[in-house]
């Protein structure tokens, strides 16, 4: 960073840190002793839609990849798109195979980023619920290196459980690398699982 960008207020941007997905187990646990979420096996890549030969070729690989695997449960792996105009790689699991979903958002993440797609990577997610049936989504942002807290409300309006969200900031604190911006926390409505 020079001195220009200093007097400008200009500042470098966060380096993604794909193995910051490897501490959601472990968060999960602590979300569970918590708040009583547990995962759902149910994890997403959301990216800007990309067109064209080189991108399907990559998605084409990234699914034979996943869908390789002898012990995953649910559905295969497969490409979404939601009504914002954002893709959706889903990746579905059993709920106690969280450390398996978190490898297979890792390969997506890093395959796109090898293929020359980093820059319209935006985020990932695993998905969470309680007994009660409410629902919630552990977001990374992919740009910012760090994770927050996403609960929607049941029902057709798009509104947030705002309450919830900061409950599992303040639990998951000592867990994962929290975004502190709370107007960073962007809404994933539609997003699969939730």
């Amino acid at each position: 960073m020079g001195l220009l960008d200093i007097l400008l207020g200009r500042t470098k941007p966060v380096a993604p840190d794909l193995d910051q997905l490897f501490a959601l187990p472990s968060a999960a646990v602590t979300l569970q002793a918590t708040a009583g979420f547990t995962p759902t096996g149910t994890g997403a890549v959301c990216f800007a839609t990309v067109e064209g030969a080189a991108f399907e070729q990559t998605h084409r690989e990234v699914q034979a990849l996943l869908d390789a695997d002898s012990d995953r449960g649910g559905l295969p792996v497969e490409l979404r798109r939601d009504d914002y105009g954002y893709s959706w790689l889903v990746s579905a699991r059993s709920p106690e195979q969280l450390p398996e979903l978190v490898n297979d958002l890792h390969a997506v993440n890093s395959a796109l980023e090898i293929n020359g797609f980093g820059p319209q990577l935006l985020c990932s997610l695993a998905a969470f619920t309680d007994d009660d049936g409410r629902k919630l989504a552990l977001v990374y942002l992919y740009k910012r290196g760090t994770f927050y807290p996403f609960a929607p409300l049941p029902g057709a309006a798009e509104r947030r459980d705002n309450a919830l969200e900061l409950q599992v900031k303040a639990a998951l604190a000592n867990d994962l690398r929290i975004e502190q911006d709370l107007g960073r926390w962007f809404p994933v409505w539609g997003a699969p699982g939730l």
